[in-house]
């Protein structure tokens, strides 16, 4: 087995997942999250890495979450996050859309 990190007792993990998300407001800017997304997907994919979206139809969240075993995390880092900063770019360039905002957290199936 290798050695999990861990934040707490107990609180063990293997994966870590980089979050970006964003608020739309209407169908045309969530269409228009999805083509900036889909532009962009090849950057986030890669060996070892899942990419997961997202779509809160209540609270109007949309969110891309790339998923990373930890011990390719400092790499998907340091290359800038699989071209995060073009989805950055990108999401703030469409009307609509507001809470542009990223965080790294832990990902681990129970």
């Amino acid at each position: 087995f290798a050695i999990m990190p861990t934040i707490a007792p107990s609180v063990d993990f293997t994966i870590i997942c980089r979050e970006i998300r964003c608020k739309w407001s209407t169908p045309e800017s969530l269409t228009a999250c999805q083509s900036v997304l889909a532009s962009n997907l090849s950057g986030l994919k890669g060996e070892s890495r899942k990419v997961i979206r997202m779509v809160c139809g209540s609270c109007n969240d949309f969110k891309i979450q790339t998923l990373v075993p930890c011990e390719a995390f400092g790499d998907f880092e340091s290359g800038g996050f699989g071209g995060e900063s073009a989805i950055l770019e990108g999401l703030k360039g469409v009307e609509g859309v507001s809470g542009i905002e990223t965080q790294t957290i832990t990902h681990t199936e129970m």
